[in-house]
């Protein structure tokens, strides 16, 4: 069967890999065209659009970029005619994926979404769009099968891919340190826009925590200029690539950006501190838009603020001191957080949600 997968940034990189694992366990023949990354590549898929050309964060970002997006946008149409799959995968990027979910459907391609859109967050009435053009929805946060089930749309509940991930990685053997003093982890994000905002301020901290030594996750799509530019002026500071979760496994803490990071940090039981700050353009519309109590995934599926949340304004040195200071020094915070980091495991339960997901979207090629 022929699989035709969109994932637009490096978290769909990593759990579209996953999923091409258990579809080739499933379909011995299965050829699989993507959109996607390193990974999704080393799975066995045939990357045609690397997710790195794709990442434009926030309202203004995208407006800048619109040409590029629509140019993007018309060839994805234009090569999956080309390709002709037996079933188009989409993978978060709801931005992009509903697009092209709305132009498939009346075309008579069978569509299945991994990873929901947050339309809980934002734009609720695109539901009804999602009904007309998604044939499965496949959710990973526990709450959203709730959420769906009020607009009267049947999804499933595959779990999340990253809880068999982070597990795989906690029981795998031990890694050589990564530095020679404790370590405080920083995960500033994948999109240059975002990280040369944020990272700044996330290193001001390294002068106040001389006896840590301060490690910044690289993504890959980041150069190194870029990056040695940003931290090259902190001795106590260095950079890791492709060693994310190697890195958590010995942090003491972390400086997190929102998204999937802040899950999988607290995955590791790393107490973290998140940080957001996007354009203000951004955060204008943003703030104003998206209804939800809490911005990071840890809180949201808690729906408690287990993890402190800096965001724009907020994110100033002063305060992210006092944030981390409570973290590396206050036994209370450290011994509340690691209580509540049980109880989040046990909500995210332990269900297979890559081979699920598999499952599904190959039932659905083949009906």
């Amino acid at each position: 069967m022929k699989y035709y997968i969109i994932a637009g940034e490096a978290s769909g990189d990593l759990h579209g890999s996953n999923l091409i694992k258990q579809l080739k366990q499933l379909d011995s023949s299965a050829d699989i065209r993507c959109w996607g990354g390193d990974l999704m590549a080393e799975a066995g898929g045939t990357v045609v659009k690397h997710y790195k050309d794709l990442a434009f964060m926030g309202f203004i970002e995208v407006v800048m970029n619109l040409r590029t997006v629509l140019r993007n946008m018309d060839w994805c149409k234009q090569d999956i005619e080309a390709y002709q799959p037996d079933v188009l995968v989409l993978i978060d990027y709801a931005g992009f994926n509903l697009r092209i979910a709305e132009w498939a459907k009346p075309l008579g391609y069978k569509i299945v979404f991994y990873i929901s859109p947050q339309v809980w967050a934002w734009k609720e009435n695109r539901v009804k769009k999602i009904k007309q053009s998604v044939d499965k929805m496949l959710c990973i946060l526990p709450f959203e099968q709730d959420f769906y089930k009020k607009w009267e749309y049947p999804v499933e509940y595959v779990g999340h891919p990253l809880v068999e991930v982070v597990k795989a990685a906690k029981d795998a053997p031990a890694e050589p340190a990564i530095a020679d003093k404790p370590i405080i982890a920083i995960l500033p994000g994948s999109r240059r826009q975002e990280v040369s905002v944020k990272l700044p301020i996330m290193l001001t901290m390294a002068k106040h925590f001389p006896q840590y030594q301060f490690v910044v996750a690289q993504a890959p799509s980041l150069d190194d200029a870029f990056m040695q530019g940003l931290t090259g002026a902190h001795p106590n500071v260095s950079t890791v690539k492709n060693q994310t979760y190697a890195l958590l496994r010995q942090a003491k803490a972390a400086l997190v950006t929102s998204g999937t990071a802040t899950l999988e940090t607290a995955l590791f039981g790393v107490p973290e501190v998140v940080c957001y700050k996007g354009s203000a353009v951004s955060y204008f519309f943003a703030k104003r838009l998206i209804k939800v109590k809490y911005i990071s995934l840890v809180n949201l599926v808690m729906d408690k603020p287990v993890v402190k949340e800096l965001i724009q304004h907020d994110l100033t040195e002063a305060n992210l001191l006092r944030e981390l200071r409570l973290l590396l020094e206050d036994d209370a915070t450290g011994k509340r957080i690691k209580e509540d980091y049980g109880q989040l495991w046990s909500k995210l339960g332990e269900k297979k949600a890559s081979r699920r997901a598999a499952e599904v979207i190959v039932e659905e090629a083949k009906a």
